[in-house]
């Protein structure tokens, strides 16, 4: 029985089952592929990061797998190296420092601050761009959500736009704890419809909306955190293929599905902190470019086949293969699995 229960292990996250059936039934609806964070100790995968830091950090760990990691683990990107003098040196580069640097950002902070708006033009070099919108309220109750400032940054982390944005309605709740906006930062803020004109510009690249329906434009790739709702409240509209975006991941969510802040993975995988008081634009567009180029550079196999996110339209465990299937190793079915989300390393190879 217990070679037969053995036999029934995922041969990815390592659970067991009584029965083969069972074992074809679990990679029907687990999606296990390449491109899941995998343990560096046990190599057991898992659905998120969050998933592996629990393995090797959590509350309840694997205990060899956390002992070896306490000594040769980087508690950013959850890898395993092979001393802990290895360690040290990998930790230089893999933690970010919250100071950002470089001549133009210093001075684009220093106008974002005095309340101009900028334009550093189309910036033809950066092929992904990070965008960030800060909300004031309106209605009755100041619940509703009013884009009032914007800021897109490019890969070399520098403004390439940045406006405070007239609101269409009256502003009854200007949020200033959190988003430091006063009534004279929007008195002669620049038109929405002006704001929409130029975003649509950049991430465009030039390319008129509707050549950009179909992939191999020039458009640029969008990320950010929330974007969908930055999106929605600016009233511009992009094509989903081209957007990243951090909070909605599946390798950054929660074990639970839920997202996390940007704030919470700003700490968890750079290494420092964002969002104490006043919310900076700018810093929380580095900060999601950044999130954005670590989860671009995992280290994963290069397979296109089983990550680019149509696994749950090819059902590669049909029922008319259910007796193939069942004589099939554990690894021959790990094999034929793929993921259901587009994994963001192939942006790499694109």
């Amino acid at each position: 029985m217990d070679s037969e229960t053995h036999r029934n292990k995922c041969a990815a996250c390592y659970r067991q089952y009584n029965k083969v059936e069972h074992l074809i039934e679990h990679m029907r609806v687990s999606y296990h592929s390449v491109h899941e964070p995998k343990c560096g100790v046990c190599q057991k995968q898992c659905r998120s990061y969050e998933s592996l830091r629990e393995h090797l950090i959590g509350p309840l760990p694997k205990v060899e797998c956390a002992r070896v990691f306490s000594i040769r683990g980087c508690n950013l990107c959850l890898k395993i190296f092979d001393s802990s003098s290895a360690v040290r040196s990998h930790r230089a580069t893999c933690q970010f420092s919250g100071t950002m640097t470089g001549l133009i950002s210093r001075m684009s902070r220093m106008n974002i601050q005095a309340g101009s708006c900028i334009d550093n033009g189309q910036m033809s070099g950066s092929r992904v761009v990070a965008l960030v919108c800060k909300m004031v309220g309106g209605g009755s109750d100041g619940s509703l959500d009013l884009c009032a400032r914007v800021c897109l940054v490019g890969e070399d982390e520098n403004i390439i736009y940045h406006a405070y944005i007239k609101p269409q309605v009256p502003v009854t709740n200007y949020r200033y704890e959190s988003t430091g906006i006063r009534p004279e930062h929007l008195r002669d803020a620049v038109p929405l419809k002006q704001v929409q004109r130029r975003i649509q510009d950049i991430l465009c690249n030039g390319e008129p909306i509707w050549k950009i329906r179909s992939k191999g434009s020039k458009a640029r790739i969008l990320t950010g955190h929330g974007i969908d709702h930055d999106l929605k409240c600016l009233g511009v509209e992009y094509p989903s293929f081209l957007i990243r975006d951090i909070a909605n991941y599946p390798p950054l969510m929660k074990t639970s599905k839920l997202s996390n802040s940007l704030k919470y993975l700003t700490q968890a995988y750079l290494g420092y902190d964002i969002q104490n008081g006043m919310q900076d634009p700018y810093e929380d567009c580095v900060a999601a470019l950044r999130l954005y180029m670590r989860m671009r550079h995992p280290g994963h196999p290069r397979d296109y086949a089983c990550g680019c996110g149509d696994g749950p339209m090819r059902n590669n465990y049909p029922a008319w293969r259910q007796r193939e299937l069942e004589r099939m190793t554990a690894e021959a079915l790990l094999d034929l699995s793929e993921s259901d989300y587009y994994c963001w390393c192939l942006d790499a190879y694109n």
